[in-house]
């Protein structure tokens, strides 16, 4: 429990995976490991439809990249393998041939915003608001840009990675783009949720698969393209300025 967990369950071909961790749901190289293998595993089991990503708790849906993970970190080459699992986690969901269905609960920062706009249709409760927070720690955005940038546009993009330390209002996140649904509660989040992934679980594979190609088109050099950026990241986050501010973050100042 105190390192978190990635689980899965699947059933009527509803593959449900979800990650927790105690700190908000913050995301370890371990959990972002774990995404990758179960998100790529569903995507060629032939039991599973689609999938719902989630996460556990009723508050945040996830706080982007563990600050102890970020502080622990000593060389680029350490930097870029942590930011690698962003990577792998962002091009298994895009690779992947069914459909993934967001359950957002919650706020989403950093790295979970990412997440919130890799999956194909986000769900959300009226209280997720989203904040790209790497900025404010000498960092930037560099691997979950392109998923981002690619589903709220650039303008709305560069407005959440400059402003790093502003929260936009769920709102704001729909009028963008990226959330496709809002409701006032996470019941009503669940019932969207369960009555979306029931209907796609009997609808065409072959069909969802051609579709998902067809949204994704233009991400192909994403492979390379994301362990670019997480060089970029690598290296900035072995630099005095992140070092130090990663440490007043982490006291609380």
């Amino acid at each position: 429990m105190a390192e978190g967990h990635v689980t899965s369950h699947i059933e009527h071909g509803i593959n449900t995976i979800e990650f927790f961790h105690p700190q908000s749901n913050s995301l370890p190289g371990k959990i972002l490991e774990r995404l990758a293998h179960e998100i790529h595993f569903a995507g060629t089991h032939d039991d599973t439809q689609l999938i719902i990503l989630k996460s556990g708790g009723d508050r945040t849906f996830c706080s982007g990249a563990s600050f102890d993970e970020l502080a622990a970190i000593k060389t680029t080459a350490e930097g870029t393998h942590f930011f690698s699992h962003f990577a792998h986690v962002i091009n298994a969901m895009r690779k992947c041939p069914k459909f993934i269905i967001g359950r957002i609960q919650g706020k989403c920062v950093g790295g979970g915003v990412g997440l919130a706009a890799a999956v194909d249709y986000a769900i959300a409760t009226n209280k997720a608001e989203v904040k790209l927070s790497e900025l404010a720690v000498g960092i930037g955005p560099f691997v979950v840009g392109p998923v981002v940038e690619r589903k709220i546009g650039t303008a709305a993009f560069s407005a959440l990675a400059i402003d790093a330390n502003m929260w936009r209002s769920t709102d704001w996140a729909k009028r963008k783009g990226l959330f496709a649904e809002v409701h006032e509660s996470i019941q009503e989040v669940d019932e969207a949720v369960d009555r979306l992934a029931n209907t796609l679980a009997h609808s065409n594979p072959e069909a969802m698969a051609a579709m998902k190609k067809i949204f994704w088109k233009g991400t192909e050099h994403w492979d390379e393209l994301l362990h670019e950026r997480a060089a970029i990241s690598g290296r900035l986050v072995t630099s005095d300025f992140t070092k130090n501010a990663i440490a007043k973050f982490k006291a609380g100042k």
